[in-house]
């Protein structure tokens, strides 16, 4: 809430609307160490959360008539990092205690977007389009920066000062997570957000340096 107002207002016509479906995973696309996605990628529900992600963006979609006069916008965020809730509320405690560490392997790729940058895209959006569609705009909300879970882990105990020496095996995650859950964490997507660099979207925190320096006040 508090990114959202921080962010000027955008210049939005009076006879403007637009229909927003913010879908909370990136988790349409498979799970690949090599293949990357973008917004133009093609793809087919092949889990749980999967079709739950199409079944989202089909129910809110606008017919025709009301699409000719609404912007449609549908965002797909990676992991979404902030100071004051979701993964990395959670994470902070045993990363200051010394106990933080890599899930799984590691080797899984790690989308993820700062909080500002999300609220940022969500603005940006709002910028009413120079040539109208009925089709939805899609956003990739992730940082151009593919990194690792390795890599994250790293930098958030260097940013820290503390050691990452304690990996979590995937089993481990499995047994209290739930399959399903933990798939999350310890598989992973190569996701670039080519549609939203090209709208002119400028990313306020690109790197994991500027945005856990941020998020940890250092």
């Amino acid at each position: 809430e508090s990114a959202i107002h921080s962010l000027p207002p955008p210049t939005i016509p009076a006879d403007f609307t637009c229909s927003f479906s913010l879908i909370l995973s990136s988790a349409c696309y498979k799970p690949s160490l090599q293949t990357q996605y973008t917004e133009e990628s093609e793809w087919t529900p092949f889990d749980f959360l999967s079709r739950l992600v199409k079944e989202w963006e089909a129910a809110g979609q606008l017919p025709e008539n009301n699409a000719k006069k609404t912007r449609q916008v549908i965002i797909r965020p990676g992991a979404v990092l902030g100071r004051d809730g979701g993964a990395m509320k959670q994470m902070l405690i045993p990363f200051w205690l010394g106990l933080g560490g890599t899930l799984g392997s590691g080797r899984q790729p790690f989308p993820w977007i700062h909080v500002s940058d999300l609220a940022g895209i969500i603005a940006h959006a709002l910028e009413p389009k120079e040539e109208p569609s009925t089709e939805p705009d899609v956003f990739n909300g992730v940082v151009p920066a593919l990194n690792t879970n390795f890599e994250f882990t790293k930098e958030l105990g260097r940013t820290l000062k503390r050691p990452t020496i304690f990996p979590v095996p995937g089993f481990f995650l499995d047994v209290f997570l739930g399959s399903e859950r933990a798939v999350i964490l310890t598989q992973g997507q190569k996701v670039l957000p080519k549609k939203t660099l090209e709208s002119g979207f400028e990313f306020q925190y690109p790197d994991l340096t500027s945005a856990l320096k941020e998020i940890v006040g250092y």
